[in-house]
């Protein structure tokens, strides 16, 4: 019997699956009848429009106006769309509007832009800047500097071909010499090295593999969009993600324009916010991807007064790094320093150039005579002391380009007067002066640069410096403040129900650092940090073949959290851990030597005898990492929020960075164990009772009564679901377990979802509660759709 399909413009739970040749349409369509028995009510797919062959992630666009033949083509998705119709499933796809890949010989738009130049009609889609360079795009494509690589050109016809990349001719060009004939075209080949500080193309970070889109052209919109736009339209797919947000040159503007392409259809943007920081309200959006929902469920199983001495015993044992992370706000500083000074040079480069522009054709005289050397200073003191990705028109900027960092920015200056150039940048953000030609680009480029360097310094830099636990590194997180109250958790489930009730949330995606299992296992540490210490000191007594205390806590920890010491991926995650952290090695400027010590390190010890040690000690701990990974997984699947599920996570699911968690996944499982039961009976009753999670629906907090009533979360749920779990089980059972704990219940009796045979009424003795499972799930009882009648 087909389930009957509930609202399409709403999901009630979707289910990720990454798509790549290894992984294409006809498997996604194979695993739908087991996707369907979970629960969910779509399949949120990574992008499938044309990209780089072979692209495992697919975020590497070429062609908008094709879906992917190596993932089987339109007709594949198609397929895909009717089976999953079949199945009571709608489609969510994932978009990338912010860039394309730079892969001339793979994206015809952007070779003709070459062949052509600012005269070719697709000029107006890439965010180039033609004044720089001699009106020449850089490529950075070459090994070496350009005189050692002129043999190793071809001329092909119409074609200039070096190794795997070709280029496009200007016609008459061909039969020149390979000097003068790189000097004739629209494009100069460069020395790799060259990108950091001479590129005139905007990029998706520092990825210069990636060149910005213009969407917020209109005609660069519709070109890009149409396709996408036909499968919905035509009911093919049913929402959207939309990739980067902040990247864009007017985020406000280009989702208006989608939302009203797409007739409200319904969409999540992957919009990071900092700790505090709301989504803008103007937005049409339903809500972000989840990351802020992450960071709290974390927080709510981090132990606050653990994570201090946790902190503490980190200072200590990576003492001669301490002044490179033992802080968090100091060491987000450092990052952004180094940023903006090296893997964004280029892009400070434009913005000073167009700051200074601004200032030197302003009418108002205040604006004139500023150096160009002085604005980028005050300009990189401004951006470093942002504490958001970036500022938005519709919000108030000056809550975010604060008095406060001014007043900090202008001591970087020996000369008051110079100072003043920080009053010009801030006044130029904040509307307050400035109305000439050119303000707006500053505008617009100051915020993207600052979106660019967050994600660089925060997530791609600090995260790896700053590891006292490992969990709190993910996006949104504040790693410096990981821990969440209840009455914090409460307050903002309560404020996404009133304000953003289809909003995602997730635990787990294709981005984070940790899977959400293996961050459940880190959370605990914050429950024991002594006897984490002590087993530290144990494995770590020689100190022997160890390249630098700082790495050797975040490979314990590492391995601690996998639970599975398997050499190879423990390699891989800690050799890109050492990169992106930048200390001693980095992903351009490599040293052999200290990453051959890392890899040494990593076998001959967490994932060599010692590491059988920290096994053992994790072995200790597995029933209160149980309570954690169930905890984790009850709380986002019910809380307010349309749940995304990570391909696999709904059984055990521990994975590391990218690419160890872009594994394709086997399905079905044949053991889902305690979690997939628990995750498919939340999914079933979310599907069944769409009007308890829903738009309409209500959220309210339980508070447990006793001497341990600090260890039980729960909710609430339009007054027809409770959702409970334990939290900070270690200290729990320190402390003598639930003593006569009891959580009263709304009116009415309360059938356990997991186990329907037992009722409540009244109240519930936690300890009875959770005999079984630490978490529970309760159905009013009696009436229409209720637990007595399914």
């Amino acid at each position: 019997m087909t389930p009957e399909r509930p609202d399409p413009m709403v999901p009630t739970a979707t289910y990720r699956l990454q798509l790549q040749p290894a992984f294409p349409f006809g498997a996604a369509a194979a695993a739908v009848p087991y996707l369907a028995s979970l629960g969910v009510s779509h399949l949120h797919l990574s992008p499938v429009l044309e990209s780089v062959p072979g692209s495992g992630h697919g975020y590497d666009v070429v062609d908008h106006a094709r879906v992917r033949e190596e993932l089987g083509g339109e007709e594949g998705l198609r397929a895909l769309a009717r089976t999953a119709r079949e199945h009571g499933l709608g489609l969510v796809v994932d978009i990338v509007p912010n860039h394309m890949a730079m892969a001339p010989r793979h994206n015809r738009a952007l070779w003709e832009v070459l062949r052509e130049g600012p005269k070719s009609p697709y000029a107006r889609w890439f965010d180039i800047d033609w004044e720089a360079q001699d009106g020449q795009v850089l490529l950075p494509v070459l090994g070496h500097p350009l005189g050692e690589e002129l043999d190793r050109f071809a001329v092909d016809g119409d074609v200039l071909r070096y190794y795997d990349h070709e280029f496009p001719l200007r016609e008459g060009t061909g039969e020149l010499p390979l000097p003068q004939l790189l000097d004739a075209q629209w494009y100069r080949p460069v020395w790799w090295r060259l990108a950091r500080t001479e590129l005139n193309y905007r990029r998706f970070f520092s990825i210069s593999e990636l060149i910005g889109v213009r969407v917020e052209d209109p005609e660069v919109f519709d070109a890009t969009h149409a396709k996408i736009l036909q499968l919905l339209h035509e009911g093919v797919i049913d929402g959207l993600r939309v990739d980067h947000p902040d990247g864009l040159a007017d985020p406000d503007g280009y989702l208006r324009r989608l939302n009203e392409a797409t007739g409200g259809r319904w969409t999540v943007v992957e919009k990071i916010l900092s700790d505090g920081e709301h989504l803008p309200a103007s937005w049409p959006v339903a809500g972000t991807t989840g990351y802020d929902a992450l960071r709290h469920i974390d927080g709510l199983f981090t132990d606050p007064a653990g994570f201090g001495e946790l902190l503490g015993q980190y200072r200590r044992f990576a003492a001669p790094q301490t002044d490179r992370g033992g802080d968090w706000e100091a060491t987000v500083r450092r990052a952004a320093y180094k940023v903006l000074t090296h893997e964004l040079a280029t892009e400070m480069d434009r913005l000073t150039r167009v700051a200074a522009r601004v200032c030197a054709t302003s009418p108002e005289p205040a604006l004139r005579d500023r150096a160009p050397w002085a604005l980028r200073t005050a300009l990189q003191e401004l951006l470093v002391r942002l504490e958001v990705y970036r500022p938005y028109t519709s919000g108030d900027a000056s809550s975010v380009v604060t008095e406060e960092a001014a007043a900090e920015a202008r001591l970087a200056f020996v000369v008051p007067e110079e100072a003043g150039a920080v009053d010009v940048v801030r006044g130029l953000l904040l509307g307050r002066t400035g109305d000439g030609p050119g303000v707006e680009e500053f505008r617009t480029r100051f915020a993207q640069t600052a979106s660019a360097l967050r994600a660089k310094s925060v997530e791609d830099t600090a995260f790896y410096r700053h590891v006292p636990l490992l969990s709190a590194t993910e996006v949104g997180g504040n790693p410096g403040s990981p821990a969440v109250a209840p009455d914090e958790f409460h307050a903002y489930c309560a404020r996404v129900q009133r304000d953003w009730p289809a909003t995602g949330t997730v635990t787990s995606t294709h981005d984070t650092k940790r899977s959400a299992d293996v961050r459940a296992a880190l959370a605990v540490l914050t429950e024991c940090p002594e006897r984490w210490a002590d087993v530290l000191t144990e494995v770590t007594r020689d100190g022997e073949g160890v390249p630098d205390a700082q790495l050797a806590w975040a490979a314990w920890q590492t391995v601690f959290g996998l639970g599975e010491a398997d050499v190879e991926r423990v390699q891989g995650a800690l050799l890109k851990h050492v990169r992106e952290a930048g200390l001693f090695t980095s992903w351009t400027e490599q040293e052999p030597p200290y990453e051959e010590a890392v890899a040494a390190f990593v076998a001959a010890g967490p994932c060599g005898t010692p590491g059988e040690r920290v096994a053992a000690f994790r072995s200790g701990l597995e029933p209160h990492i149980r309570a954690n990974v169930l905890g984790m997984a009850l709380t986002q699947l019910t809380m307010p929020g349309v749940p995304d599920v990570y391909q696999g996570t709904e059984g055990e699911y521990r994975a590391l960075v990218d690419p160890d968690n872009r594994r394709a996944v086997d399905f079905p499982h044949a053991d889902p164990g305690e979690k997939g039961t628990v995750t498919a009976a939340a999914l079933r009753l979310r599907r069944r009772r769409p009007e308890v999670f829903g738009d309409s629906a209500s959220y309210a907090p339980l508070t447990a009564e006793g001497p341990a009533s600090a260890h039980c979360a729960a909710f609430t749920r339009s007054g027809e679901v409770v959702t409970a779990v334990t939290r900070l089980s270690l200290r729990l059972a320190r402390a003598g377990g639930w003593r006569g704990t009891l959580l009263p219940l709304p009116p009415g009796r309360w059938a356990d979802v997991l186990a329907p045979e037992r009722e409540f009424t009244g109240h519930a003795r936690v300890e009875e509660l959770f005999d079984r499972l630490p978490v529970a799930l309760l159905e009013r009882v009696g009436g229409e759709g209720s637990a007595a009648s399914w």
